[in-house]
């Protein structure tokens, strides 16, 4: 009963904030950047990354506290950059490269083992080591931002992954106690129901905060247990991360600046593609397209749970979700 007067009081000083930051004009999503555009002009605050950061702290405090400091620092950052304090992307990648290797470092969170030998031979080496953690974890945080342009995509995907862990009871492997864990996944699905309605985006602080403490708390269950394919991982976390490798590729082959944003993302050509093709409004396409990613990424979990520990299914699995991606990418993009 505590936690849910606590969720309750928390909500409604989230609508309260809400609607003083648009009142104020503070910390709304549209700036007026080309890639802001295509999907409407509308302000809306970007305050989820704010509900989320403060709901962690309540909620996984026992699981983070050994790195709170830079877990802080990281939230800071992403505010800063929401706030256009911190506008240099080559600045933001810096400060985040560096918390992440501090935290990864701190935590002693390496990688021992990817039952790959090439890339088991490389990280043997402690530094190495770190240093292979910490470009996982950076690729997802900046993937999540990446995704994060669609109602509901980034908080949604997020919510299918809490999904996984509790079928599959992962935050046992934390001593997460379970009502813990499913008041977050309440806190998330409530935030899902204001992002769908454009009532509160996530902005970058709620991409590095979902994107970091799932790939986090994901890590720390293989080395702690290596239950299942570190490919499984992989599997769970492959849309932000492959969205991210696949714009950096697309980028240099059109030999544009890889951290430059544009509108040429997969969901942002599904959004596109349905507004054109069906003649949806604007945020009827949005919704819609969020959707569908968010289904077939459900599907593609449904499959790989069952075979969490085959890693030539889930490498298998990995290869036809990259070629069903391209394909689809190529097709619609042509459109």
């Amino acid at each position: 009963m505590e936690k849910f007067v606590i969720i309750i009081i928390g909500f409604l000083s989230f609508i309260f904030l809400n609607k003083f930051l648009i009142k104020n004009k503070i910390l709304l999503n549209y700036s007026g950047s080309i890639h802001q555009k295509f999907s409407g002009l509308t302000n809306v605050p970007l305050t989820g990354g704010i509900l989320i950061f403060f709901s962690i702290l309540y909620f996984y405090f026992n699981e983070i506290q050994s790195i709170i400091y830079f877990f802080s620092f990281l939230f800071i950052l992403g505010l800063a950059t929401d706030l256009k304090i911190i506008a240099s992307p080559k600045m933001r990648f810096l400060i985040q490269a560096i918390l992440i290797f501090l935290i990864v470092y701190l935590s002693d969170l390496k990688i021992s083992t990817t039952r790959v030998y090439l890339i088991d031979l490389l990280i043997s080496n402690n530094l190495f080591g770190y240093i292979f953690s910490s470009f996982c974890l950076l690729i997802l945080i900046n993937g999540s931002n990446f995704i994060d342009g669609l109602n509901g995509l980034l908080i949604g995907y997020y919510l299918l992954i809490s999904i996984i862990f509790y079928q599959l009871d992962f935050f046992n492997f934390l001593d997460i106690e379970k009502n813990n864990f499913l008041f977050f996944a309440l806190v998330l699905f409530v935030l899902f129901i204001f992002n769908i309605l454009k009532k509160s985006f996530m902005g970058d602080t709620g991409a590095y905060i979902l994107g970091f403490i799932y790939g986090y708390l994901l890590i720390k269950i293989y080395i702690e247990n290596q239950i299942f394919s570190p490919f499984f991982v992989i599997l769970l976390l492959w849309y932000p991360c492959f969205e991210n490798l696949f714009s950096i590729l697309r980028k240099f082959q059109l030999k544009k600046s890889p951290i430059k944003p544009d509108s040429n993302h997969l969901h942002q050509i599904l959004f596109f593609y349905l507004k054109k093709k069906y003649k949806l409004r604007s945020i009827s396409a949005n919704n819609n397209a969020s959707l569908i990613i968010l289904l077939y990424n459900l599907i593609i979990f449904s499959i790989g749970i069952q075979n969490i520990s085959n890693t030539q299914f889930q490498i298998i699995l990995l290869i036809i979700n990259i070629l069903i991606y391209c394909a689809i990418y190529f097709k619609l993009f042509a459109y």
